[in-house]
């Protein structure tokens, strides 16, 4: 009821104890949205439509069951103390989990794979948009993080939404550095779209800890995931498992390692202000803290996984989850919404491929020179395979 969603502090949102019910409604529900979105990367370009309605649903159900272990007071994972600021474990661990599933059953793309073994590159189409969606998560992730202290000028935290914030910042910005060297190292180029996984590598693991650590440690974290997104994306690619976005890597292996530094390097008084476990190994010399974000990491990977797997193995089995093969070749936004997502590649507008603006292409229509009514009424062509 409209009463229910404005109250603070009643059941069933009784836990958010400063925000209206509504407002924790809605966090709750951005947050399984981005652990949803990490599986869809991970099973982009081959999937049916009807899957992301059907299995959202399956996953939401998933999510809710891990988010009331670790973040609610009747949680058994809370009540031992696991460690989870904003999401590590419940919200990209557990993406990357279901988005494994997905690309397991789903199997590579065409093509990414030679008869050899050897993965073959199929990049994104914009490097420069890439980078901006990176920029934008960074900025975005202040919300996700320091959005999770429920207050910004208020309350008993004051100043800990600008603490949180600065944790998050130094480690996003660490994990570009770890991402950019260890991919000059290991590929011989300073990719940038290694870079740009490092630092997203970097929020994800800091996540954890963000609310946790000193900044000195966040910074560790994050270079440490950075280095971790590059070696990781190219195990995944090693063993077969075609992930476009790198979701496995990123959010699955980075979201391990933030969820177990942050039992190594809590501070005791952090984790005293935020009631929610002890001090990590480096303060206390105590295995205690690592040891149960240990255990939610194998409880949370043994039940999401299994379900996931399960879920999409039923509908793969019944249904089927991929598209046909010419399908995925001519591409998705053709088949399976009725339009090109780049009709500039196949027929002629004005300042589009083929035409006299880029002639320099050899890309160059019949008809660029007929007058534009003759063009606009000649059938466009079928996408070429």
């Amino acid at each position: 009821s409209t009463d229910t969603l404005l109250a603070i502090g009643t059941e069933p949102f009784s836990w958010f104890g400063t925000v209206p019910a509504a407002g924790a409604y809605l966090f709750q529900v951005v947050f399984a949205a981005v652990a949803l979105a990490i599986v869809w990367g991970a099973m982009a370009e081959r999937t049916r439509l009807w899957v992301y309605f059907a299995f959202g649903i399956v996953f939401t159900l998933i999510y809710s069951v891990v988010s009331h272990w670790i973040w609610h007071p009747d949680g058994w994972l809370f009540a031992k103390g696991m460690q989870d600021f904003a999401g590590s474990t419940v919200v990209h661990y557990q993406g990357a989990l279901a988005a494994l599933a997905g690309a397991l059953l789903l199997g590579p793309r065409i093509g990414k794979f030679g008869h050899d073994g050897r993965a073959n590159a199929i990049p994104g189409h914009n490097m420069a948009f890439t980078t901006l969606g990176v920029i934008i998560l960074w900025f975005g992730w202040f919300g996700f993080n320091a959005g999770s202290t429920l207050g910004v000028a208020t309350g008993d935290k004051l100043g800990y939404f600008a603490y949180v914030a600065l944790t998050t910042n130094v480690a996003a910005a660490a994990g570009g550095l770890g991402g950019v060297i260890v991919s000059w190292l290991v590929i011989k180029k300073p990719d940038l779209s290694m870079t740009l996984n490092g630092v997203v590598a970097a929020l994800v693991a800091v996540t954890a800890a963000c609310g946790f650590v000193a900044p000195w440690a966040a910074i560790l974290i994050g270079f440490v995931a950075g280095a971790i997104a590059v070696v990781g994306v190219l195990a995944v690619e090693r063993a077969r498992i075609d992930d476009p976005i790198g979701a496995v890597a990123v959010h699955g292996m980075a979201g391990v390692w933030g969820t177990l530094a942050t039992g190594i390097f809590a501070v005791p008084a952090l984790a005293e202000n935020l009631a929610t476990g002890t001090g990590g190994l480096w303060y206390t010399g105590s295995f205690d803290q690592l040891g149960t974000q240990a255990l939610g990491l194998v409880a949370v990977g043994a039940f999401t996984f299994t379900a996931s797997f399960a879920a999409l193995w039923l509908m793969k089995a019944t249904v089927g989850i991929r598209v046909e093969p010419e399908v995925e070749i001519a591409g998705l936004d053709v088949s399976e919404h009725g339009m090109w997502g780049y009709p500039e590649f196949y027929i002629p507008v004005p300042g589009g491929y083929g035409t006299e603006t880029h002639g320099h292409m050899g890309l160059a229509h019949a008809q660029r020179s007929a007058p534009a009514t003759s063009v606009a009424a000649t059938p466009a062509p079928e996408p070429a395979g």
